[in-house]
């Protein structure tokens, strides 16, 4: 973040937007480029380093999902998703692949700024020198997003990573999909439920327990992380 407060990397194929969101970040403090289709934003995205990705879904070339697959598959850089899409399925899509937020066209500047703020904020507190947590064959440090398991770094999207971390960071205690939804999606997430359910599977498919801990169900309640 030189000589700025956050890099941000502005991907749209509307020339208008990008200006006007340029513009407003600039003025804010914010260090920005600009991508007008997919395969160019992957190349900037590399370059540049951002902080923060504004990440339309319907670009030239490669769309905003394929775009935030591939920054999933290495990167835990915070996305806003920009979409023109009204539908509650693409809002959905996008933040179970790992978006942290999303916003439908047409929006207000000021709000943009007031979401790109708090997305940075709370990725930053998130990943203020907090310890990491330690179990048998299984390590989750907060502080760079990675989990080691079995020897072996595990690669998952950060919603993924951070609903584990919440649960073994609370070990012992059960929870409502309800409230894992509103602890690690947020209250305003558009899906329900059985997002919990979907990620809960995919962690057990890459986490098979250990000798003294195991990602429990307990029925007709909810998840909890147990420590034996």
């Amino acid at each position: 973040m030189e000589g700025s407060i956050g890099k941000v990397l502005i991907v749209d194929d509307d020339v208008n937007i990008c200006e006007v969101i340029k513009m407003y970040l600039e003025s804010s403090g914010y260090n920005t480029r600009i991508s007008n289709d997919g395969k160019e934003a992957q190349q900037a995205f590399e370059e540049y380093k951002p902080d923060l990705v504004l990440l339309d879904i319907m670009l030239p070339h490669v769309d905003g999902i394929d775009v935030l697959k591939w920054i999933r598959r290495e990167y835990t850089t915070p996305v806003i998703m920009l979409t023109a899409k009204g539908e509650t399925f693409d809002k959905v899509l996008g933040l179970e692949l790992g978006a942290d937020d999303y916003m439908v066209k047409p929006f207000e500047p000021k709000e943009l700024l007031a979401r790109v703020k708090a997305v940075l904020r709370r990725y930053n507190a998130d990943n203020d020198n907090k310890e990491a947590l330690s179990f048998d064959q299984l390590t989750i440090d907060i502080n760079s997003y990675t989990v080691l398991y079995k020897a072996q770094e595990i690669k998952m999207p950060p919603k993924e990573f951070e609903l584990l971390y919440y649960l073994a960071n609370n070990k012992n205690r059960v929870f409502t999909r309800e409230q894992l939804l509103c602890e690690v999606w947020g209250y305003d997430y558009p899906g329900d439920s059985r997002t919990v359910d979907v990620h809960v599977k995919r962690l057990r498919e890459k986490l098979h327990g250990g000798n003294n801990w195991q990602i429990e169900t307990v029925w007709g309640v909810g998840y909890k992380f147990e420590v034996k």
